[in-house]
């Protein structure tokens, strides 16, 4: 071997190198046989001269001067901001050729590359190229390592806010003793905002605060349509988002992912605030957008708004846990909103100023206990409809409750038998049951208006199955447990006996749990075959649950119970949750929102694509997240991992619209040429070679020799292709072709042959020799074998 860093001269070429082959070789033969040669040559091309990269970074200074135009809010930026393909790497190859057939010394080489059989095509990718969207969820989950709370980090001081509390707090009384009137708000929503942002102006000046008005408006009006509109709203206009179709790939990617369906106010709200954390103002920015937004929210509370941008009912547990949250004040909203316009179009002639005589007696006899299990009711019609105070030992002034008091407190209280029960008035009737009628006095049964079981978030399902597990095993914990599980069950029979009076639990039992009331025929005393039927076993058991219920149960209308879900101290507890949200915990609710909408976009930019080998990764990644998303804190090292597996995909999409744009795929007008063309592209994605059809006069061949040409002319500052065919006569330009390729990075030549050595007579074997020619380094390897049997 010979390996040099400066190659001398006369071994640059092919006559050079022919020289040394035989003297090595030695053989003494006169017509030495001929060496068949194998070359191949390198071009590099760096300079894609007329192919600017079509990805043009943001305009950050536009945007951050509050034109949004540069970027819309809830779309996410995608593609690398530099070209990700740096070097196209031609080799052309002449597999066979003889040293008699061509020359290639110093002066003079036959070797033009157009000419040779073989093209074959590298591309070399640029290292970590910078990529939009990569950057956009990696610099966002940089936040979830962050540790300040939101006012550390807006810099509020604790005297202002002290201050202002005990301004407010000096109103306080003077608030409950004045009588309250009933406000009906005739508010504009688009003043919604405004109103709420005035708390912050108190505190902060507002050359001081992070966000710039304009994008804090826009992005406020983005996250809430309904309050551009004039009209206040009325229930419909929350936009109700029910989910889509099962089938739906996007349905099953928020359920995998446990973020927010892509038109929810939770996901919408995760692209807001990593915009900004990208672009106006870091974490500072989201810190003052999520005091805006939790502003918002209690804005609404206080004024019966509802949230756009949620599907109603109950938290869905397959989101995320803001998601819930923001579900469960949707849901504590309604049920206000409900009771404060009932209470509104109650009649008057309901209420009374004072109590009875009569009824404050039964009341006395019936003892606060009895009352409490009374007082609470839907349609309470006694306090202000926008009263702050629900509290459980609130008393109510109405004619009908005082007058059940009146009438069957003491038969309740004594579990009175159902011909006193069957005297009261029926109430709360919803409808009568198609079939069944009541089994003693085959009245029709009613199927009364029941209460809505209470809304439930996760983590407060997580809290209550842990005070449920602490009750132990013993009795009395077991009891209490299934007291506390009946509260739903109580509710309703409690309504079932108020419009059914003189009802049996057999009839609860059947049109609340079928199953459990066994019908059988049987044949009476006269022969007839008749129904007969009878409760489970398992409501037969001594002193359980359902029969305890039952003897407590009092006949009162859903209206007037005690409410099952307590919306206002819901509600308190959400806009607390929120409101002591850090940055960081707020990143890691909408995080898997972020890595959702990241991987929806790829999906979106993979389609228009259309490479196989990112299908393929993008599965991984889907099925990587719905892993680890699903735990309720995964950890960062797992996060990483999927952020770096979206922007892989990213670069490779990116790859495969720089090579398109540069082999001008787009621009091929013959289908079967565009079709050659894009597979030959996705195969430069995906292999490490890829050899040209046709060499030099294939259509790809075309392209890249032009690529080539443009190069050079730019290099030489010559005028392009188009002008130098009129300038200059073809012959002319015949002999310039040399010039269309700079000259080769890399020469590599294999010269071979079998030749007898020692000696004319020995066996005749083969001889091989390998050189490499590059800019800096030159290396030699020779084979020589010789016939040692006689020697």
């Amino acid at each position: 071997m010979v390996h040099l860093r400066k190659v001398p001269n006369q071994y640059t070429h092919l006559s050079g190198l022919l020289d040394i082959f035989k003297s090595k070789i030695g053989c003494t033969l006169t017509p030495l046989p001929p060496v068949s040669i194998a070359i191949r040559f390198t071009y590099v091309l760096q300079d894609w001269q007329q192919y600017f990269w079509p990805q043009q970074p943001p305009d950050i200074d536009a945007l951050v001067g509050g034109e949004v135009g540069g970027l819309e809010f809830g779309k996410l930026p995608f593609g690398a901001c530099e070209d990700p393909i740096s070097e196209l790497h031609l080799a052309t190859t002449w597999p066979h050729l003889t040293e008699g057939i061509i020359v290639d010394n110093d002066v003079y080489s036959d070797l033009d590359p157009i000419q040779a059989p073989h093209w074959s095509v590298r591309v070399r990718k640029a290292d970590n190229p910078q990529c939009l969207l990569g950057d956009f969820v990696t610099e966002f989950f940089k936040i979830c390592r962050r540790k300040e709370s939101t006012d550390e980090i807006l810099g509020r001081s604790t005297f202002e806010e002290e201050g202002r509390e005990a301004a407010d707090i000096t109103h306080a009384l003077s608030k409950l003793t004045e009588p309250a009137p009933v406000p009906i708000h005739k508010l504009s929503v688009s003043n919604m905002v405004h109103t709420a942002k005035k708390k912050i102006r108190k505190q902060r000046g507002v050359e001081e605060s992070p966000l710039n008005n304009d994008v804090l408006n826009t992005i406020l009006l983005f996250l809430f349509p309904d309050a551009a509109s004039e009209k206040p709203l009325d229930g419909t206009s929350s936009t109700d988002n029910s989910n889509p179709p099962l089938e739906s790939e996007e349905y099953n990617l928020y359920n995998q992912f446990k973020s927010a369906p892509s038109d929810s106010l939770t996901y919408k709200l995760a692209l807001c605030l990593c915009m900004i954390n990208f672009y106006h103002g870091g974490l500072k920015g989201v810190a003052h957008l999520w005091q805006e937004f939790v502003l918002e929210m209690r804005f609404r509370w206080e004024n019966n708004f509802l949230i756009p941008g949620l599907a109603s009912g109950p938290p869905d547990l397959r989101c995320c846990l803001l998601h819930q949250k923001l579900q469960m004040l949707n849901c504590c909203i309604e049920r206000k909103k409900a009771r404060d316009e009932g209470r509104k179009t109650s009649p008057s002639d309901n209420v009374t100023n004072t109590y009875s005589g009569d009824a404050g007696k039964s009341g006395d006899q019936l003892g606060p206990d009895n009352i409490k299990d009374m007082d609470k009711e839907k349609g309470e019609v006694g306090k202000s409809w926008d009263s702050w105070s629900d509290s459980e030992e609130e008393f109510f002034e109405c004619l009908s409750d005082t007058e059940e008091l009146k009438g069957n407190g003491q038969e309740s209280g004594k579990k009175g038998g159902p011909k006193e029960m069957a005297s009261l008035k029926p109430e709360g009737r919803l409808h009568q049951h198609g079939k069944l009628n009541l089994l003693h006095n085959g009245e029709p049964l009613y199927i009364p208006v029941t209460q809505e079981p209470a809304p439930m978030t996760e983590d407060l399902l997580e809290e209550q199955s842990e005070v449920l597990a602490k009750l132990g095993t013993s009795a009395e914990g077991a009891h209490l447990r299934a007291r506390m599980q009946s509260a739903c069950l109580l509710s309703d029979m409690e309504s079932f006996k108020a419009a059914n009076p003189g009802c049996f639990l057999e009839d609860f039992v059947r049109w609340y749990s079928p199953r459990d009331y066994i019908e059988e025929e049987v044949i009476d005393e006269k022969g007839n075959m008749v129904l007969k039927g009878e409760l489970s076993a398992r409501m037969k058991i001594p002193s359980n649950m359902w029969v305890e219920a039952w003897e407590t149960a009092k006949p009162i209308p859903a209206r007037r119970q005690r409410r099952l879900f307590d919306d206002t101290r819901e509600a308190e507890k959400v806009l607390h949750y929120l409101a002591v949200q850090k940055p960081a915990d707020l990143a890691r609710h909408l995080l898997p929102c972020v890595i959702h909408a990241a991987v929806l976009k790829v999906k979106e930019e993979e389609s228009l694509e259309n490479i196989s080998s990112v299908k393929k990764i993008i599965k991984q990644i889907i099925s990587h997240s719905s892993k680890v998303l699903h735990f309720p804190n995964p950890e960062d090292k797992k996060l990483e991992e999927i952020i770096h597996q979206i922007t892989n995909v990213e670069a490779i999409i990116a790859r495969a619209r720089s090579l398109k744009a540069k082999f001008g795929t787009e621009k091929c007008e013959q289908e079967e040429e565009k079709e050659d063309l894009e597979r030959f592209v996705s195969c430069l994605l995906e292999q490490p070679e890829v050899l040209v059809v046709g060499a030099g006069r294939g259509h790809a061949g075309r392209i890249i020799h032009k690529l080539f040409v443009n190069a050079q002319r730019a290099a030489a500052m010559a005028p392009p292709e188009e002008d130098l065919k009129r300038m200059v006569p073809p012959e002319e330009k015949r002999q310039n072709l040399a010039a269309d390729f700079p000259p080769a990075a890399g020469r590599e030549l294999i010269l071979r042959t079998t030749v007898p050595r020692p000696a004319p007579y020995s066996r005749a074997l083969p001889q091989r020799m390998y050189s490499v020619l590059t800019k800096e380094d030159f290396r030699l390897a020779g084979a020589f074998s010789s016939d040692t049997s006689f020697f």
